[in-house]
């Protein structure tokens, strides 16, 4: 990205533990310097927690040219996928989605997609990640078969040629009643009321 005066926390090329998922960073920008006409600011990693964003961000303060350099704003931020970070987002936000981003990668992105940056919604991803399959109707499926309904035995026998249950549209059902987080890597599915 080649902003900044070249002082970087950590800009190497690591992903999310257990995934391909780049490692969420922000890109914390002195606003004494920018104001002065000076890009000043450090790529911080968003994966840390509160405390060590925050202090991320003073020492990027303190060796800034401008005294008494004590504002800042994310210019820039990678790794986020879809999720829109404000210029002036709180670091304990910014730790949360990080933690999130780099445990579960582009699911938790779209989870944020769904119910937004509240401390509350981003505690509950865990009770409401069903997981990701290849297609909703793979989900249909999966459900049907945990209910242990045998869709091959719809019916009397002598009518079972004749009965056919609609997995395209239970899965287009089951879409509307459900979150469902699509990509290139399948379909990430919530059960929540966000």
């Amino acid at each position: 990205m080649g902003l900044g005066d070249g002082q970087e926390q950590d800009r190497t090329d690591q992903r999310a533990e257990g995934s391909d998922w780049p490692t969420p960073k922000i890109y914390a920008a002195s606003l004494s310097d920018y104001n002065a006409g000076v890009l000043h600011g450090a790529w911080i990693r968003a994966d840390q927690d509160e405390d060590e964003i925050e202090e991320a961000i003073t020492a990027m303060l303190e060796r800034s040219s401008q005294p008494g350099a004590e504002e800042w704003a994310i210019h820039d931020y990678e790794g986020f996928g879809g999720i829109h970070l404000s210029e002036y987002e709180q670091t304990d936000t910014i730790a949360r989605i990080g933690a999130g981003l780099a445990k579960h990668g582009p699911a938790f992105a779209h989870w944020v997609g769904c119910v937004g940056t509240g401390e509350q919604e981003l505690d509950e991803f865990d009770q409401h990640y069903l997981g990701r399959w290849d297609s909703m109707e793979d989900y249909a499926e999966q459900l049907l078969d945990d209910l242990g309904v045998d869709t091959e035995g719809l019916g009397p026998e002598m009518l079972r040629p004749y009965i056919r249950l609609d997995i395209e549209a239970f899965a287009r059902d089951l879409a509307c009643e459900l979150q469902v987080g699509q990509d290139g890597d399948g379909v990430h599915v919530f059960d929540c009321d966000y």
